[in-house]
Formats: structure tokens, sequence, C-alpha cells
């Protein structure tokens, strides 16, 4: 494994993340345990997840993912402090009231939500806390174009969650926090907001990263690489897409693109198409598609680190093998190619 320092803060993780969604959904507690054991064997010390997981969204599920990290730390096997552990406070969403009635971040819904996180993940305090989505209508969750916000009922409130932040960091609650999903007009409002009211910056912005999905490049890159605000990649494999084992026959009933329907982000024509042409690339060059991918990802020199699912010991190993791989300028220039001719097709 490889580490590096995290953005400007102490922190120092390794460069793949543990990405937990699955964990209560597609995972069993055991199971989770498990890739959670791996994990760490394989020099993992950074694990993310969230207070709506598993995904998709379900009341019958909610908060099992925190819950599983949380029997995994009373196991006693690792030392909470060993691993970096960040989770989010869930942004407005109507499919996910089950969470709360007041979905948001005011001060008293970023309370009520750190407070249950913490109990779940049976620690008393998060590595990093982030906010998980926008409050206000804007171009995220595979919207390119700003939309139409002038019957946003939004009412601008960074002030408010900026404060109630810095308030968790000199509790001790949270040492650190960061931003998801986010526009660079949102990462400069919080940042502004933050210089003006004495509070630290938000460390990290975790946002979607592929090669189907590279608009991170436009705008939010020159803020990450300019004020040393790193990306965590999140659906680095588009779903398992990037995989390659729906192209090559190997996907089975209950792998994530074949099991929830309603997931159209990576399912669409070009997707399937931009991902033909990296898997014949990879095959050329003798390596798994998967490897090839996150190695293009974690080459970014935007990139804090990549969050990478897994739901079985299997393919974490293959994913973690993507750490020795080293792409050339020649492969690289062949990436570029392809991503020219078909570019974003999964935004």
């Amino acid at each position: 494994m490889k580490y590096r320092p995290l953005g400007k803060s102490d922190l120092t993780v390794s460069q793949l993340c543990l990405g937990t969604m699955t964990f209560g959904q597609q995972n069993t507690e055991s199971e989770s345990h498990l890739i959670m054991d791996r994990a760490v064997e394989l020099g993992i010390n950074f694990f993310d997840t969230a207070e709506m997981y598993p995904v998709p969204a379900n009341p019958n599920t909610q908060g099992a993912t925190e819950r599983f990290i949380g029997s995994w730390f009373q196991r006693g096997s690792i030392a909470r402090q060993d691993i970096i552990l960040a989770t989010k406070v869930t942004g407005p969403s109507i499919p996910m009231k089950h969470i709360s009635d007041r979905l948001g971040f005011s001060a008293e819904r970023i309370q009520e939500a750190i407070d249950l996180s913490l109990g779940r993940l049976k620690t008393d305090y998060i590595d990093l806390y982030q906010w998980h989505w926008p409050e206000r209508k804007t171009n995220y969750f595979g919207q390119l174009g700003f939309p139409d916000a002038v019957e946003d009922p939004w009412e601008e409130n960074f002030q408010e969650g900026v404060l109630k932040m810095g308030s968790l960091l000199r509790e001790g609650k949270i040492r650190h926090w960061g931003l998801s999903n986010e526009t660079p007009w949102g990462v400069w409002k919080v940042f502004n907001w933050c210089d003006q009211l004495g509070v630290p910056r938000p460390i990290t912005i975790q946002n979607p990263y592929s090669l189907l999905n590279r608009t991170f490049e436009v705008g939010l890159s020159e803020i990450s690489i300019r004020e040393r605000f790193p990306l965590l990649a999140y659906s680095p494999l588009g779903f398992g897409l990037l995989s390659g084992k729906y192209h090559i026959g190997i996907a089975k009933e209950n792998d994530r693109l074949n099991q929830f329907k309603t997931m159209a982000r990576y399912n669409g024509e070009r997707s399937k198409e931009a991902t033909s042409q990296y898997l014949h690339l990879a095959q050329t060059l003798g390596l798994s598609l998967s490897q090839m991918a996150l190695a293009f990802v974690q080459s970014r020199r935007f990139m804090g680190a990549t969050i990478i699912g897994a739901t079985n010991t299997a393919q974490l190993e293959e994913n973690v093998g993507s750490i020795q791989v080293e792409l050339t300028v020649e492969i690289l220039q062949e990436i570029q190619r392809i991503h020219a001719e078909n570019p974003n097709p999964a935004p």
C-alpha cells in the first residue's frame, strides 16, 4: 500500500479508501467484518461511510452500514485510532425522509446526525465528517448543466452550517470536515464563510471520478490543486461496469447493475461503448480493466484517495493490486484518445 498526507491536514491515509455502502444490503455483518479485516491486512487505513447507507436508501436498512462498522470496532481486533474514519450527514432528499424530517445542514440537524452516527459507529469522534450533497438545487448526481433555480426554495445558510462544524471541531467530536457532490460555487462560498468566521476550511471534496466521468476536471480540479483541497473519488469503477465483467459475461445476477435496475447512471449505451474500448486497451496491455481504471484515477494530481467498494475479498485484492500498476505516457495518451471520442458518458 502507498500513503499520502490528506491535503493540508495532519492525516496520513492509504491511497485506497474502503467504501462501505454495500454493508447491510449486499453484504451481511459477518461478510462486512471479513472485508474490513482483509482491507486492514492489505494496508488500507481509511474507511468511508454515511448515515444513509447502505445504498439504495431504504428505511429498513438505513444505518446498518455504520452499525456493522461499530460492531467491528467493538470486537477489538483493531484499535480505533488506527483507522481514519469518514462519514456523512445527509442533504435534503424526499426519498430519505425516513432518516429525518429536517434533512440538511442546520445546526440542529447536524447535531442530531453526528450523535446518531457516533452511537452506531461505537466511537466518540469522526476523523472526517462530510456534507453529503448540497441543500440547494444545482448540478450534481448526473446533471451537467446548471438547472433553472428560480423556483428553488433554498435560502442560503452556509453561515449556520459552517459555525456548527466549527463547534464540533472544538468539542472534539470531529477532527476535520469535508464536502461531497459539490460545485465550484459551493466550495468557494463555504471557503469564504470559513475564512470570515474563523472556522477551519473543509479539507476534502468527495465527488464521482472515473474513466466514464471526468467532469471534476472542469472547474473543481483547479480549486483542488491550487488550494490543496484533494478529491476523494467515488465510483471509480462505475458501479462495477469498469471491471469488464458485464462485457465479458461473468457478471452475476446480484451484482449492482443487475440487481438495481433503477441506478441508470452507468447503464447507458455510451458508457457501455466507452467501457468496451477501455476493456480492449487493458486486454492489449495485459492488465485487468479494474486495475487500469483505478491506476488512472490514482495518477491524477488532485487525488487524495480513491474509494473502492468490494462485496468480497477477491474483488478487494484485485482492486488493491492497482497500487502496483504504473501507466506510461503512451497508455495515458491512448486513454485520452478514447475519452476525447466519447467524453463523460456517465456524468
